[in-house]
């Protein structure tokens, strides 16, 4: 049997155990009981494995993640950091010996500390000015490479106040200022970012830190931002992405692999240019010889977020560089040598999953170490060859989980106790084709006890991105949904990663026409197959997933109720407004451009918002900068005006993804409360009593 058939079986065996002693259908709270297991990192001896886990927590109203320890042979998992603080980024120091990770437990900067395999307290490593955002070990264990933004000019003045305090006395404790926010001056393209928000022009740049001396030195510099940086084996050279393309580096997505010298004390004035290529390549990793780069590339910017992002290897001093899996056209992302430097592993996003892959160097067959109907969200591989690997399933969340022998192996056990409670529905990876005979796939979930021949309300759930698909993983909302009588439909409409570069570049410059289209099709399949009750369907989504919805209602009357959540229709509003400038440039021109309107008219169903009579929810968060809430208030506004049945709700202090428990259990109460009432038009308040107030 080969490894591939191996690992599935394993897998099928462990789905199959995993489903017994179930209790009660899911609920909204029970999504407060998952913990979210994460960035496995196995030490470079293969005998341990780091990982976070998360916590959401209702009474506190926040998320708090832990780093936590675990055999790679399997047993007890210990925890590494303790309650109260949040920690994340764990990384083995070369030699096995400490474990460094971030966290803001002291004055609110997120900092390196420092924990000791063998046991004791953390230490606090650093103590930069400014947060820590990224780190990364020196081959001799001796250095760590940091990724440090330029400092405010607020965190200067807190730093030279510190500075002068403990000059003068040593039980002098530094306050920080309190005046007035200053001024924001704006000169950049691109100048908005969700959870940051405007963008001015400090930039990102990587620091060495000695350990032994704590002496910081920058290495690079410039209005650039460097990032994902990687150190030679010989701890001589640290490789990064940066996009330093001229005059503007904002205009283009033109990042690039360089390389610097890891001793460097002119502040990157001398670097190495690896790739040349004009799309994005990010995500350098050192062969083990250090002869060879490896990296994530896209090769042609006209496709832009639909183009293909392929495993490709370059000379690590410049040069030609050899794309691997152009033939494979599947998403790659985050490459790994292996130990023996003759293949290269990388994630691979493939027909609703995401499968660990494997490449040779010198090009060839693409293998799946770990392959089959589950989603590897993160891996990492010591020197000794040993895999760590995320990975969850429909029915089962997030665990740890090791490849002895070919054979994958389940060694967390975070969140069994709170899957026995629960009942699930295993999805059917379903296909059908489209109204010009495409062919699409998705994921049906079929309500708890579900009976063949009896006809279900049905939800149609589009997703984000759009570049992105639906995935062979947990989701708590589509169990809570089919938990609550709904058969739910999970698209992957085209537009959607996974089924090649053409299939999702078939929406370009065209949303909401075969998106649309695919979509529906789902519905008809539903309807074709006997579970769906035609009367009785409902629409939202989220992102993308919301703007789709808009699209749905505004072309189609089917519907009984929707929810549009982070959604937006007169896209020509929102151009300087949130952070996609560049994306418009690229796919749609500029909105005042007479050559341009048709592309801009295509896209936009604002003006057909007449057509729409279906009762809408328009959500969002305040703050979201990714896609306004200005894109809901003004289809909520609109509809209003016409008399339709709308509702707008607001979540204070929320980007796009939102954070506050308090605020995500609210939004699936009203969802649940929406559909009951127009869908199921079972006499359920449209307005659940119980959902908390956005506060």
């Amino acid at each position: 049997m080969s490894s591939r058939l191996l690992c599935l079986a394993a897998f099928i065996s462990f789905l199959n155990s995993s489903s017994l002693a179930q209790s009660h259908p899911v609920t909204v709270d029970d999504y407060f009981q998952v913990k979210d297991v994460a960035e496995p990192q196995i030490s470079s001896d293969g005998q341990w494995i780091a990982y976070t886990v998360t916590t959401a927590t209702l009474k506190d109203d926040k998320n708090e993640t832990r780093i936590w320890m675990i055999p790679a042979a399997g047993g007890d998992a210990i925890p590494m950091t303790a309650d109260g603080n949040s920690s994340s980024h764990p990384r083995w120091s070369p030699d096995g010996k400490y474990l460094a990770f971030l966290s803001e437990r002291e004055e609110g900067k997120t900092q390196v500390w420092l924990l000791d395999r063998r046991g004791g307290e953390a230490q606090q490593l650093t103590e930069t000015i400014q947060d820590v955002d990224d780190v990364a070990w020196s081959p001799d264990s001796k250095r760590l490479v940091l990724i440090l933004q330029d400092p405010s000019a607020d965190e200067k003045e807190e730093a030279e106040a510190k500075k002068k305090c403990d000059a003068d006395d040593k039980d002098c404790k530094a306050k920080k200022k309190d005046h007035t926010p200053r001024a924001v001056v704006v000169d950049r393209y691109l100048f908005k970012e969700d959870e940051i928000g405007y963008l001015d022009r400090r930039r990102k740049h990587l620091y060495v830190f000695d350990i032994a001396s704590k002496a910081l030195t920058q290495i690079t510099s410039g209005d650039y931002d460097d990032e994902g940086p990687a150190w030679s084996p010989d701890g001589k050279q640290i490789a990064f992405t940066s996009n330093r393309s001229t005059p503007d580096p904002d205009r283009t997505p033109d990042s690039n692999i360089w390389v610097v010298a890891a001793d460097n004390t002119d502040k990157g004035a001398h670097l190495t240019q690896v790739t040349t290529n004009p799309g994005e390549d990010e995500s350098p990793t050192w062969s083990p010889d250090g002869k060879w780069i490896a990296y994530i590339t896209q090769l042609d910017p006209k496709l832009y977020i639909y183009a293909t992002h392929h495993v490709a290897v370059s000379p690590a001093t410049g040069g030609e560089a050899k794309v691997l899996t152009k033939a494979f056209d599947r998403m790659a992302s985050l490459p790994r040598f292996a130990p023996d430097g003759k293949s290269i592993y990388f994630i691979a996003d493939d027909d609703g999953t995401q499968n660990l892959c494997s490449v040779p160097v010198a090009g060839g067959e693409v293998t799946r170490p770990i392959g089959g109907r589950l989603m590897l969200y993160y891996y990492s591989v010591a020197k000794s060859g040993e895999i760590a690997a995320q990975i969850t399933t429909p029915d089962f969340p997030s665990e740890i989980f090791t490849v002895p022998g070919g054979k994958l192996t389940r060694i967390s056990h975070t969140n069994d106790d709170t899957m026995k409670q629960v009942r699930l529905v295993v999805p059917e990876y379903v296909k059908f084709k489209s109204k010009d005979g495409t062919t699409v796939t998705g994921y049906v979930y079929k309500p708890l006890d579900y009976t063949p021949g009896k006809k279900y309300p049905t939800l149609l759930r589009p997703h984000g991105g759009p570049v992105w698909s639906y995935y062979a993983e947990y989701t708590h909302l589509a169990q809570l949904m089919a938990a609550n009588g709904y058969v739910v439909l999970f698209p992957n409409p085209r537009g959607s990663t996974g089924q090649g570069q053409a299939y999702a570049y078939a929406i370009h410059a065209d949303w909401g026409n075969k998106d649309f289209q695919d979509d529906m099709a789902m519905v008809d399949y539903a309807i074709a197959q006997g579970m769906t009750d035609l009367d009785k369907l409902g629409v939202f989504g989220w992102s993308y997933g919301g703007i789709s919805t808009d699209f749905i209602i505004a072309q189609t009357n089917r519907f009984k109720a929707a929810i549009s959540g982070a959604g937006a229709s007169l896209f020509g509003s929102l151009y300087g407004h949130d952070r996609y400038v560049r994306d418009y440039d690229y796919e749609l021109g500029h909105p005042w451009d007479r050559a341009s309107k048709a592309a801009w008219d295509r896209v936009s169903m604002y003006s057909k918002v007449e057509n729409i009579t279906t009762p809408v929810m328009f959500q969002g968060g305040d703050i979201d900068w990714n896609v306004p809430i200005l894109g809901g208030e003004q289809m909520y506004q609109a509809l209003k005006v016409l008399g339709r049945e709308t509702e707008l709700v607001v979540y204070p202090g929320e980007y796009h993804e939102f954070k506050a428990p308090s605020h995500i259990k609210d939004r699936m109460e009203r969802d649940l409360a929406w559909f009951a009432h127009y869908v199921k038009a079972d006499g359920t308040p449209a307005r659940p009593a119980s959902a908390t107030k956005p506060k």
